[in-house]
């Protein structure tokens, strides 16, 4: 029987493990509102940098071999063969259309194989190269493991192509030397919708209506080492390998929770589940089919929850955690102690330590080189607007991938600096500031999706080569376009919010007096709800009468 760990134990092992905080919604070509198929990803980890990654297509030779550079820590791990051929990868999308996200639940620490070459990172990337669909990414990516070992933690895989999504979980088998390790994937049904967020979320997989795909040892290995002796189809992967604890609750299964509360009728009922203190609490089921069909907007606006409307909510003055204007973001780490007391910060879906986000569209009604778009972002997802990247891209746009950019090296051309400099500018006077980003953010993806259909309609009029090479100089010239807004975003809310103050405007325009001088700035003070806070604590200290 898998030991349940104590609540405080669990908060402090998610100190280590923030660095792997993750969140993925996926999104079946019969549940989404245009026949595509939906997939999303929030990468991530404090202190991470990201770039739009681009792998071109090539020819090899036999006998070429592929250095494995770990993704998290850039250490060398080894080499496996290389592919005759591989395909083109622009982010975390191939020229197939083919997608792959991941969230990192860690499991069981004795199953990690630090002899294995393949970390999860890695092997994303190496399927994307490698796979024409998602049940092909699937088969490369276990082969290889299977083969050459998987040196990383427990980990969900969301795998989509045009046709399918899929969930696959995977760990390691200790450093065994008769196996390497254990899987299992489900299809995730045409109608329905899947989330998950760095905890284990697959159950008793034989009692699912879909087509499931395990390692051979799924149950045997689990039974050699004395965790499970009940009967194969009462098998739960997720209670065995990676029991949901509170943290995997609270922290985690809250987000995927709130993901579907959004789109799912009685969805409450899940609730205590998501709260984490109920060890008797109805667990949430691995889908669920949605009362309305989603858009890929949907999708981005679920990628920006803060559980706003629930009682996890950290938005709208909630708490004080927020500061005086109402931050829907808390201080890192999420466990704190008080008094000797062992306390914690919720974690929603959004979040300050986003390193990239995407939402993947693929469509199969469409020639490949069109119907496959990830929107990208290089920040926290409510901080920025998402801009097209066709699955052809061969050539990235320089703000996703500025020379001399890095997690050191600040550059006035980078997404990923700007970004984070105008967010971090906004986020201690969220209430204050964030309508104007808001209005910056919301104009600039209104017009990537107003456009896109004449765009694409142009693209199909073109030779395949003339229609990739439109579609992304145009996915370039969006995305520096973003980047420009950005900056003048900056710009604005420096000269309108200085001091704590808020400078009138007329017409879209600073407004001067009759002598030519800057009206007088309004001073809004407190919000109500944080002034009568403030006096509560302080009593009669800032009472004047």
């Amino acid at each position: 029987m898998y030991k349940k760990l104590s609540l405080v134990f669990a908060m402090l092992l998610l100190i280590g493990a923030e660095a792997f905080a993750c969140t993925n919604f996926i999104v079946g070509k019969k549940a989404s509102a245009d026949g595509s198929v939906i997939c999303s990803y929030n990468a991530d980890d404090y202190g991470m940098f990201q770039n739009l990654c681009h792998y071109p297509a090539a020819i090899h030779k036999k006998g070429d071999m592929r250095k494995v550079i770990d993704w998290d820590t850039n250490r060398y791990n080894g080499e496996i063969p290389e592919a005759l051929q591989t395909y083109n990868v622009i982010g975390n999308i191939n020229e197939y259309q083919v997608t792959i996200g991941e969230t990192t639940y860690g499991g069981r620490e004795e199953m990690v194989d630090t002899t294995g070459i393949l970390d999860y990172g890695s092997l994303i990337y190496i399927a994307l190269q490698r796979s024409k669909t998602a049940r092909e990414a699937i088969r490369v990516m276990t082969s290889l493991v299977e083969k050459y070992g998987y040196c990383s933690e427990g980990e969900t895989f969301t795998i989509c192509d045009p046709n399918e999504a899929w969930i696959m979980e995977m760990q390691g088998c200790g450093g065994s030397k008769k196996e390497k390790v254990v899987w299992v994937a489900v299809r995730i049904p045409d109608d329905a919708i899947c989330a998950h967020a760095n905890q284990s979320r697959i159950g008793v997989f034989s009692k699912y209506n879909t087509e499931v795909l395990t390692s051979k040892n799924v149950v045997s290995y689990a039974r050699r080492m004395g965790w499970f002796k009940g009967k194969d189809k009462e098998f739960n992967w997720k209670n065995v390998y990676a029991f949901p604890d509170f943290s995997g609750r609270r922290f985690c299964d809250a987000r995927a929770w709130s993901f579907f509360n959004r789109f799912v009728k009685g969805f409450e009922r899940y609730l205590p589940w998501a709260l984490g203190k109920d060890p008797n609490a109805e667990d949430m089921p691995l889908w669920s089919v949605p009362f309305r069909k989603l858009s890929v907007h949907d999708v981005e606006m679920a990628m920006r929850d803060h559980y706003e409307g629930t009682p996890l909510s950290v938005a709208d003055g909630s708490d004080i955690g927020g500061g005086i204007w109402q931050m829907p973001y808390r201080p890192t780490p999420l466990s704190f102690e008080v008094d000797g007391k062992k306390c914690f910060n919720e974690r929603p879906v959004s979040t300050q330590q986003t390193g990239f986000t995407f939402v993947s569209q693929m469509r199969s009604w469409l020639p490949r080189h069109i119907g496959g778009i990830l929107w990208f972002g290089n920040d926290d997802p409510n901080m920025v607007a998402f801009t097209p990247v066709y699955c052809n891209s061969t050539k990235r746009p320089v703000c996703y991938n500025t020379p001399g950019a890095d997690g050191l090296n600040y550059s006035d051309d980078n997404a990923f600096w700007v970004c984070n400099a105008v967010s971090n500018f906004v986020y201690p006077r969220y209430s204050q500031m964030f309508g104007s980003l808001e209005q910056v953010r919301d104009s600039l993806e209104k017009s990537y999706f107003d456009a896109q259909k004449d765009v694409e309609a142009k693209a199909a009029a073109m030779s395949e080569k003339d229609a990739i090479a439109y579609l992304n100089a145009y996915g370039n010239e969006k995305a520096e376009e973003m980047l420009t807004s950005w900056k003048q975003l900056r710009n604005y809310l420096i000269v309108k919010y200085n001091d704590m103050t808020v400078r009138p405007e007329k017409d879209g325009k600073f407004t001067r007096t009759k002598y030519g001088l800057p009206e007088r700035v309004k001073r809004p003070g407190y919000p109500e709800s944080y002034a009568r806070e403030l006096i509560k604590q302080t009593g009669n200290k800032l009472i004047a009468n």
